[in-house]
């Protein structure tokens, strides 16, 4: 804990573009979180390196990251919004964890042969350490919960196991962490393949809105999604391409989807795929406009760079000195 509040951490990777679906999933459900929780909030880069990444483009994408977190709304004062390549200590806990990981449970991790299938050339330690990193974000900071969606329950689990590990060994050193049981975000499918979720990987370029795409844009993407040769809007697994821009309509207006579906009765795709572009629009406009100012602040971004890797830095290395005095390193002799 933190001044009495318990401590959350979460991040995203910095590769790729958000997409309306990491906002309304992830990001958005953030803002509210700050009052109850003590929030870190990073900027993983060092995951992204297991894939190859161009260095300028990925210094770009982090800072753009960065910025959106607080464009979003995220207030840097409130939470500790940071890049995981700042502070040392998730590399150096990360190797001390991976001595207490075993072959095994990495072997059993979904995602990483998820991974590997897609990057074959590319199969490195890395990708496979991938989930001890992780765990080691989370145990840095002591957290007590993390937001996770189904398809990092695993991670967490091993995170879990991890720390229970340590803690029979050498005592109460770790908090376990829970997963972060809250408002559930707004589950947004791709638009041109409604059985998946929206992604910023997706090869189809069309399947996903981006965050700063234009209105233009953002309104195509829409009149072009996926629907079904029914002619009825319903809410319904059997039409999963008219259930999605509903969820995505009753997402960016705060309506829910029985609303959606009276508002649109008697109505056809054509007035609901534009009223769902338009929606889309009004949500994502404020945010663009922060971010377009803020993106011109530099000097603002810079010090919430700095302050913020020194207060992350700080919790890190309290957790990381008890770590390292536990498993018998050398005290640090200090001027």
């Amino acid at each position: 804990m933190i001044d009495g509040k318990k401590i959350l951490f979460s991040g995203m990777q910095a590769t790729g573009n958000l997409t309306l679906g990491n906002y309304l999933g992830a990001l958005k459900n953030w803002l509210t979180l700050s009052d109850e929780y003590e929030c870190f909030y990073s900027v993983v880069d060092m995951h992204s390196i297991t894939i190859r990444q161009d260095p300028a483009e990925l210094r770009k994408r982090a800072r753009n990251l960065l910025t959106l977190y607080i464009a979003a709304g995220l207030d840097p004062k409130k939470n500790c919004i940071y890049y995981q390549s700042h502070v040392s200590g998730h590399a150096e806990l990360a190797w001390i964890l991976n001595c207490f990981t075993y072959m095994g449970e990495l072997n059993r991790m979904t995602q990483f042969k998820d991974k590997a299938a897609k990057h074959a050339d590319n199969i490195n330690a890395g990708l496979f350490t991938y989930p001890v990193l992780m765990a080691a974000d989370i145990l840095l900071y002591q957290a007590d919960v993390v937001p996770v969606g189904v398809d990092q329950m695993q991670h967490l689990e091993l995170t879990r196991n991890i720390a229970e590990r340590f803690n029979n060994i050498y005592g109460e050193v770790f908090t376990v962490p829970e997963a972060y049981i809250g408002k559930v975000g707004a589950k947004i499918m791709s638009l041109q393949d409604p059985t998946k979720k929206m992604s910023k990987s997706d090869e189809n370029p069309n399947g996903s809105i981006y965050l700063m795409d234009d209105p233009d844009t953002i309104m195509r993407k829409c009149k072009r999604a996926v629907t079904d040769s029914e002619g009825c809007i319903r809410y319904s697994e059997k039409q999963p391409g008219i259930k999605n821009l509903i969820d995505i309509y009753s997402a960016c207006t705060g309506k829910t989807p029985d609303e959606t579906v009276r508002e649109f009765d008697g109505k056809g795709y054509g007035e609901l795929k534009p009223a769902v572009g338009e929606a889309v629009i009004s949500l994502l406009k404020p945010l663009q406009e922060e971010y377009a100012r803020l993106s011109k602040d530099k000097a603002f971004i810079d010090s919430v760079i700095k302050e913020n890797a020194e207060k992350a830095n700080y919790y890190a290395m309290k957790t990381l000195r008890k770590v390292q005095r536990k498993v018998g390193f050398p005290d640090r002799i200090r001027s």
